[in-house]
């Protein structure tokens, strides 16, 4: 008894929370178009969600890159289609790794800050403040750190798919000896703009939608002390990492299982 009383007091804590949850995404959606008539908010915060993860994502980039360019030439190299390198490079990283590796890499680096920030302001009371002066805490502090990284996780996804591009480049061009009129002419012929090069970029929108929104919620809605930010940073990785691999299966059962 006690076993089914805690999974139905569990049960209902989660739909609890998804639906505050909810309730908060319908109130980040309220303030946008106050964001936008103040752009100087959220340019602050594209800086500091999107330019402070450029080197954590380019150096990434590079290194998955180069790592795919090793593999997949040994594997080539068994069928002697070393040529076709630079499409089995291009097609994994802008299908899967540059959408999903990004988000993770996002998730670990600025959804971790994002929650931090909000939990400390709940916790020194500085949203307290800001409703007492009758500014909403959500349209000013919440919505432009939602925007900000709805904007950046496309951009950087993308930076990563080019960094890892160049990557198999070096190695496989450089280092391996594969010649490079055809690395590039094989990638260009082969990947197909709106299967490949938009669905990635569907991809790491709905990744970026989701990780912000994880994010700032856990931040908002963690307990105000010490303890409770770090719970709710914690969260913030493992839930994002959880969603976004659930996603990202979801997305390209249905993007490309009729192929």
């Amino acid at each position: 008894m006690d076993f089914i009383e805690n999974l139905g007091s569990g049960t209902r804590a989660g739909f609890n929370k998804l639906g505050r949850g909810t309730h908060f995404l319908i109130q980040i959606f309220s303030g946008v178009i106050s964001v936008l008539l103040r752009p100087r908010l959220l340019l602050k915060q594209m800086y500091s969600v999107g330019v402070m993860s450029f080197l954590i994502i380019t150096i990434s980039g590079l290194f998955v890159g180069m790592v795919l360019g090793l593999q997949g030439y040994y594997t080539l190299s068994d069928f002697g289609a070393e040529e076709t390198l630079g499409v089995m490079v291009a097609a994994s990283l802008v299908r899967e790794l540059g959408p999903v590796v990004s988000a993770l890499l996002f998730a670990g680096r600025a959804g971790s800050a994002l929650t931090a920030e909000i939990g400390l302001m709940k916790a020194t009371e500085q949203l307290s403040g800001m409703e007492m002066m009758a500014i909403d805490p959500v349209k000013r502090i919440v919505t432009p750190r939602f925007l900000a990284g709805l904007i950046s996780m496309p951009l950087l996804a993308g930076l990563f798919s080019a960094v890892g591009i160049m990557g198999g480049q070096i190695v496989g061009c450089g280092l391996l000896g594969v010649d490079e009129g055809a690395y590039w002419a094989q990638m260009q012929s082969n990947i197909d703009f709106y299967d490949d090069i938009i669905n990635g970029v569907i991809k790491s929108i709905v990744f970026g939608f989701v990780t912000s929104w994880i994010a700032l919620f856990e931040g908002y809605d963690s307990i105000p002390t010490s303890e409770g930010v770090s719970r709710a940073t914690t969260r913030t990785v493992v839930n994002s990492a959880f969603t976004i691999l659930g996603l990202d299966f979801i997305l390209t059962a249905l993007m490309f299982g009729d192929h």
